[in-house]
């Protein structure tokens, strides 16, 4: 990414007269957080920097209504410590690390790009866990919509219009969000497979059963995977002993629970991101499982993911990214999410089809942006 500068606003009515004067001169903005997905999507080449760091406020945190404001600025790790103070919790986990001196990612940006972790199973992706939002827009508008209770439904809905489009509608302001409780104690079931199709038949099998997983993922590497099932709240040993009897009549081997299961979880959320490597996010049917694992085989891949959910992060050699995605199996999409820039140059992210979901996509893009200043050529189509 290209920028000739960059601005860090304070205020709400700083960042909109920023995103405004760019409109006007016909300069283009990329938008940004803490600048920990800036390898995310296609390559942008922009005239000025907007980072939301500055805005970085617990506005409000209503512990008897489980619900919180937070400016978009505010470190994701920072207002989960809050939380928890009050024994709390929002409920997404992407990845925390920081690097190169950041304080990790914010929660502007979590929301922006879709972002979350293995809590994803149970409580939702990051647009069904913000119940109001408050944005600036590319003529200087600011607007806000929802509100601060979970059941407000009056209004234009902003937070789901605007939770995954990467920032190229508009700025995020401030986010109302849902809180949950913390539970401070976990247990987890385990079992391992080196057959794919054992694996994806567990998998299925465990999606199915009453036993309000917190998380359930998926493993794969080098030929050999594992099922992970967390269990919290009461009777959780109890669930989780049952979750790893299911995993042995489904035939996985090793099974066994856990309450010691920290840094098991961290690995999975250490396997949304790639150092050196390309990282694909790939959407498949649960029952397709073992098919994704057989194109990332053939690839020298690896994968961690959402079990019930579909969605798998496959990490992969960059110069292996074309052959992964044209041997997934029919019905499922590859979205090349972080990697080199020359790579996301020549191989489009997206692969979005030409159709009426992207026309319609472009309609929002126009309307919300007509003069293109967010994060141009960042979003599915060159949006």
């Amino acid at each position: 990414m290209a920028v000739a500068s960059s601005l860090a606003p304070q205020s709400f009515d700083e960042a909109a007269g920023a995103l405004a004067a760019a409109g006007q001169e016909g300069r283009s903005v990329r938008i940004c957080g803490a600048g920990t997905k800036l390898g995310w999507g296609g390559e942008v080449t922009a005239d000025i920097e907007l980072r939301t760091t500055r805005l970085n406020e617990v506005v409000a945190h209503d512990a008897g209504d489980l619900t919180a404001t937070l400016q978009a600025g505010v470190p994701l790790e920072l207002a989960q410590r809050t939380f928890a103070a009050a024994g709390q919790m929002l409920a997404l986990d992407p990845p925390l690390a920081a690097h190169d001196g950041d304080s990790g990612p914010t929660i502007g940006g979590v929301v922006a790009t879709g972002d979350s972790g293995p809590l994803r199973h149970r409580y939702g992706a990051p647009r069904d866990l913000v119940v109001g939002m408050t944005v600036a827009l590319s003529d200087g508008t600011i607007a806000r919509a929802g509100g601060k209770v979970i059941k407000n439904v009056a209004g234009y809905d902003l937070a789901k219009l605007f939770s995954g489009a990467f920032g190229t509608l508009g700025l995020i302001l401030s986010v109302n969000v849902r809180l949950h409780p913390l539970h401070e104690a976990s247990v987890t079931a385990l079992g391992s497979a080196t057959d794919p199709a054992v694996l994806t038949a567990a998998a299925v099998a465990l999606a199915a059963a009453p036993l309000e997983f917190e998380a359930l993922d998926v493993a794969w590497k080098a030929g050999r995977g594992g099922l992970l099932a967390r269990c919290a709240g009461r009777e959780a040993t109890r669930r989780a002993q049952r979750a790893a009897a299911l995993m042995a009549e489904a035939g996985l081997a090793e099974t066994d629970t856990t309450d010691d299961d920290g840094p098991l979880w961290e690995r999975q959320r250490a396997g949304q991101r790639s150092a050196d490597q390309a990282l694909v996010r790939v959407a498949a049917p649960p029952t397709a499982l073992a098919a994704v694992i057989a194109a990332a085989d053939a690839c020298e891949a690896t994968i961690v993911g959402r079990a019930a959910i579909g969605s798998c992060f496959v990490e992969v050699a960059p110069e292996a990214v074309g052959r992964l995605r044209e041997g997934l199996p029919a019905g499922a999409r590859g979205v090349l999410l972080d990697a080199p820039a020359a790579l996301r140059t020549a191989e489009d992210p997206w692969r979005a089809e030409p159709g009426a979901e992207l026309e319609l996509m472009r309609r929002v893009k126009a309307r919300f942006d007509p003069t293109g200043t967010c994060n141009p050529g960042l979003f599915v189509g060159g949006i």
